[in-house]
């Protein structure tokens, strides 16, 4: 399992139960529905929608609950097996603890751990751990099964009372309570060679073999992955049996090799010059030439055996093309990728919206679930607490954000798995522009160092404070729009009023960001007088204050009346075009919408009233 286990309760009575279970599991937490639950790390009042969103950000789930309601949440997700996280259903007494999905990827084993520590029952079902003590679908960390297609016959045969007979040796199958014969017709062949399966006949691959490569900078992917193909077969080695891709850590970031790794399905690990110097004396083929220009005698045979390790060889020695290297290395056992060198390095960008989870998507609360660690300003920090449980933390305060980014850069250059946390959207007014700047500038203007410069990126979109505010109230940003940042901290003043100007000119509905603060009081005013020449004072404007937060408030007001008064940091403001409407409901309540002129469409042919226009 890779993220951090969700104990979900529903009720008090299962409350000492999922406590119990949390305090034997490091970084996981409690999520309690409201209202039924006061205390727990996370609140939700949604339970169906909150078990989905946590599944499909791939969180390990524990019900302390009955089954039928994680059921009933799931079903309509499940898709792979293999893939899915584990979810476990427990009793609210703790005496039963159920895998209910994911038994192979960590479910069983967590089931027995947790019936451990409440001195309950695990009620493992899958057929291979009752009957046979072994999951022949799920070899154990190191091991792949080269046709896992034709693993549920061969279980068939097993549990219906046929004999098995072993070719090779791996002690985790010699350990299981298979009934063996050496004339059986379902056989289990354990090797390192690229041997074909079938429904009566399973193959396992060690990963013992590491594959070092370099290639020139720009080389064709095609070029580097035909090479590694062709030296494959050359040694007559599975591609089960490879446990990653090694180089030096100058090509972290070389397309060719990071599409090598995407190709082959493993991980892609890199060293130091000074780590690949180190060992020049098992190299078939030094070279002072690679010397000079990387710092090592050799890349491709060098991360190969510092790969494989102290008691590791060359099984293949330099081969190369005109643009790229390759060398294979054998260790005794199979090969842990992640103490090889170290990872290119992460930095997830990630927009957590404004603040509650059923406004975070599940790919930005997946990818704080995988990171290692976590910066950001340390309210956003606490907004998702619940979810960086267990992980290390770097806080940095308001004015800080150039600190702040290059610190979450450098720390991804180490070869970390970082998430940097923005409100919102990360790339609307937030850390996302800043992160780029940072890569575009040279190391005299502020830069970052060249291993920064070779991480991967990812940003997770989030929900902006101008949508958030649009849909709490109607649909004011129905018809064109902007959004204009009243803060002249880091634009001058003079930049700010041209676009006020345009704006109001070009009749946009417009989303004011960082509209006041405690030194600046005088913009807002300012920019109300500036839109009161162009639009009508009865235009409406949106309040929107904590938005998404319990103590959120969101009113309608006028541009006339508006006041400097009545808006914070925390407010979103939007005003209206001179096309947009304020209506008050039945109830009391109101919405405002801009409306894209549908009504002087009403005659129109229907081919020309598509939603898209």
């Amino acid at each position: 399992m890779d993220a951090s286990p969700i104990i979900l309760v529903l009720n008090s009575a299962g409350l000492e139960t999922a406590q119990r279970i949390e305090a034997s599991l490091p970084g996981s937490a409690i999520h309690g529905l409201a209202g039924r639950i006061r205390s727990a790390d996370t609140l939700f009042s949604e339970t169906i929608d909150h078990i989905r969103m946590l599944f499909s950000a791939g969180n390990p789930i524990i019900g302390v609950c009955a089954s039928g309601i994680l059921i009933r949440a799931l079903a309509p997700l499940l898709s792979d097996k293999r893939k899915e996280p584990a979810v476990l259903a427990v009793s609210e007494d703790g005496a039963s603890v159920v895998p209910l999905l994911g038994g192979h990827r960590g479910a069983n084993d967590l089931a027995r751990q947790i019936a451990e520590t409440l001195q309950g029952h695990a009620a493992v079902t899958t057929a291979g751990d009752t009957a046979l003590g072994i999951a022949l679908d799920a070899p154990p960390a190191g091991w792949v099964l080269a046709n896992p297609e034709d693993a549920k016959p061969v279980m068939a045969e097993l549990l219906s009372g046929a004999s098995v007979r072993i070719e090779g040796t791996a002690q985790w199958l010699e350990a299981a309570e298979l009934p063996r014969s050496e004339t059986a017709a379902i056989t289990i062949n354990v090797t390192e060679q690229p041997e074909v399966g079938s429904p009566t006949r399973l193959v396992y691959n060690p990963r013992t073999h590491v594959i070092g490569v370099g290639c020139a900078r720009g080389c064709d992917p095609a070029e580097l992955i035909d090479l590694v193909e062709g030296s494959l077969n050359t040694a007559k080695i599975a591609r089960g049996s490879v446990a990653c891709i090694a180089s030096i850590d100058l090509k972290a970031d070389e397309t060719a090799i990071n599409a090598l790794a995407t190709h082959l399905d493993i991980p892609f690990r890199v060293f130091s010059a000074e780590r690949l110097e180190q060992e020049t004396p098992r190299l078939k083929n030094p070279s002072d030439v690679v010397f000079e220009e990387v710092g090592c005698h050799g890349v491709s045979e060098g991360a190969a055996l510092a790969g494989a390790g102290a008691d590791g060889a060359l099984v293949l020695e330099k081969q190369k093309t005109a643009n790229a290297t390759v060398a294979i290395a054998k260790a005794p056992s199979p090969v842990d990728p992640t103490t090889v060198g170290r990872a290119r390095g992460h930095l997830s960008v990630i927009g957590i919206g404004p603040g509650q989870d059923a406004w975070r998507t599940p790919e930005a609360t997946r990818l704080l679930a995988e990171a290692e660690e976590v910066v950001g300003y340390s309210l956003y920090l606490d907004i998702v607490a619940p979810h960086i449980t267990g992980k290390t933390h770097h806080n940095f305060p308001l004015g800080e954000e150039q600190e702040r980014v290059r610190f979450a850069l450098e720390l991804a250059g180490e070869g970390r798995n970082v998430a940097l946390v923005c409100s919102g959207d990360a790339g609307i007014y937030a850390m996302g522009a800043l992160v780029y700047e940072l890569l575009d500038r040279d190391t005299d203007h502020g830069g970052v160092s060249d291993a920064a410069h070779r991480v991967s990126i990812i940003n997770a979109p989030g929900i902006s404070a101008l949508q958030a505010a649009s849909a709490r109230i109607g649909a004011p940003l129905g018809h064109d729009f902007c959004a204009i940042s009243l803060s002249d901290l880091l634009t001058p003043w003079e930049a700010i009023e041209k676009r006020l100007h345009s704006a109001a000119e070009g009749d946009f509905v417009i989303a004011f960001y960082n509209p006041v603060s405690k030194r600046r009081r005088t913009q807002l005013a300012a920019a109300r007088e500036i839109l009161l020449k162009h639009r009508p004072a009865d235009t409406p404007v949106v309040l929107g204050v904590n938005l998404g937060r319990p103590e959120e408030t969101v009113r309608v007001t006028t541009l006339e009346a508006l006041t400097v008064d009545e808006v914070d940091m925390l407010t979103t403001v939007l005003v209206g075009s001179s096309n947009s409407r304020a209506v008050m409901k039945g109830d009391g309540k109101p919405f405002v919408y801009t409306p894209r002129g549908y009504a002087k469409r009403i005659d129109a042919p229907k081919e020309q009233t598509g939603e898209s226009v």
